[in-house]
């Protein structure tokens, strides 16, 4: 037998173990569906929140949507099969990771899309694809700013940063005239009770699927309530490719500074959830040109994805808990979820029933989400120990943070773009100043040999 046919038949046979290879379709598929029902809310909500925010129509909301999807799915399809040499440069990491619309933009984004448009998100995103590979090409000597410390951080504040939005959808959302309703109140704690329970009392893939087991019972239990309105999934279309700047690019200084500096920040997070993957499924730390090109195609897919609707995308942690809890790594069968997620984000008539989904059941669904994002960046942060100095550092970035967003009328009196940058998302400032303060406080280990 020939070498080509030998090693067409060993990729035949591959095991869902092996990171190369093509296993079985009968064992792949319902791995792969088990990584799209654990994902799919998460990747959709940010585009549901901002159309809300910017006050679209149902086909621009639709269409925000179908490019969420489809953008996930080519950022995923470039993580898991890299463009270029196998020994040289390449566009993308080779690993088993999935790509999603992140909530780490959300507070950020939604401050934009109030002040301006869904055009400024976007042409902020270039900057910020910008700035993701800038970060991706100097990864060795800018890693060093960002300690489990400094992204903890961020991340705590950022989930904290998300709770008034949960908080709101609960309640029906602000622009509804049911706001604050005890009926909106009472479909919201009843998809959270779904979701709590199935989190804490079920296994497998119920406990995986709890949010989307959440919505979908949220979302029967509202229709009692009239909540529901098909309108939108009759008048969209059965198949449909998001077009070429359907929305527009609009660059605005303090938009682009705002959400660049995150892109740079979550750049450095992304070597977590790598490391998690490689570590949890493969027993080894990825090597430096893996997260160089990682990090420079995240960047190149979030500069191409904006142009056709795309929000920011991000590795999803949640299914890289499911890499290193089942060991299962092929890329063949994270491929096939990718091909599920853009099959999905191709008919419009799914997007457009995502759409009907009232906002109080979102609001249920995603408290639980927004707050495993702030007991995240907690557990990124008590990875280190918690003395004054580390202490001091998160608290005032924190504190400095959260403050200035909910009180920023006190920057009134400086020009626009500071209230942009720094008053409407506390992420921004919480960032500066914990990185700042990592640079400048002395440590315990100096203060040692002076004495």
């Amino acid at each position: 037998m020939s070498e080509r046919a030998m090693t067409k038949r060993n990729s035949q046979k591959a095991s869902i173990f092996e990171l190369d290879g093509i296993p079985s379709f009968g064992q792949a598929f319902p791995l792969a569906l088990q990584h799209v029902v654990a994902m799919i809310v998460g990747c959709v909500t940010p585009a549901i929140i901002i159309s809300g925010v910017c006050g679209m129509s149902d086909k621009d909301s639709v269409i925000l949507i179908q490019s969420a999807l489809v953008v996930s799915a080519l950022s995923t399809f470039l993580q898991l099969f890299p463009i270029g040499p196998k020994n040289g440069f390449r566009l993308g990491a080779g690993l088993p990771v999935i790509m999603g619309i992140s909530f780490a933009y959300l507070p950020t984004m939604q401050a934009i899309a109030g002040d301006f448009n869904i055009q400024t998100i976007f042409g902020a995103q270039i900057v910020g694809g910008c700035v993701a590979i800038i970060v991706g090409l100097f990864i060795n000597k800018i890693r060093r700013f960002f300690p489990p410390l400094i992204a903890g951080t961020v991340v705590f504040t950022i989930g904290l940063s998300l709770y008034p939005t949960a908080i709101n959808y609960m309640a029906g959302g602000v622009s509804s005239p049911t706001y604050g309703s005890w009926e909106n109140w009472l479909v919201a704690f009843f998809t959270l009770a779904v979701v709590t329970l199935l989190n804490h009392f079920a296994t497998g893939i119920l406990k995986l699927a709890s949010i989307l087991i959440g919505i979908i019972a949220g979302y029967i239990f509202s229709a009692f309530f009239g909540m529901v309105n098909f309108d939108a999934i009759g008048a969209a279309g059965l198949v449909q490719m998001p077009g070429l700047l359907h929305f527009g690019v609009q660059f605005e200084v303090s938009s682009c500074v705002a959400i660049g500096i995150l892109f740079a920040i979550n750049s450095i997070q992304a070597i977590g959830d790598f490391s998690a993957t490689t570590m949890g499924g493969l027993d080894r730390q990825p090597t430096n040109p893996e997260l160089q090109g990682a990090i420079v195609g995240y960047g190149v897919c979030n500069i191409l994805g904006s142009l056709f609707g795309g929000l920011p995308t991000a590795t999803f942690s949640q299914n890289v808990g499911i890499v290193t809890t089942t060991k299962v790594v092929n890329r063949c069968v994270l491929g096939l979820a990718a091909t599920i997620l853009l099959v999905a984000g191709l008919v419009p008539k799914f997007s457009a029933m995502l759409t009907t989904i009232p906002q109080c059941v979102l609001g249920g669904a995603t408290v639980s989400v927004f707050a495993s994002i702030a007991m995240t960046g907690m557990k990124l942060v008590t990875s280190a120990e918690m003395n004054y100095r580390n202490s001091s550092i998160v608290g005032l970035a924190a504190a400095l943070g959260m403050g200035v967003s909910q009180a920023s009328a006190a920057l009134s009196t400086f020009p626009t773009w500071v209230t942009t940058i720094f008053g409407k998302s506390p992420v921004v400032i919480a960032t500066l100043v914990a990185v700042v303060l990592n640079i400048i406080l002395p440590r315990d280990e100096r203060k040692k040999k002076k004495a």
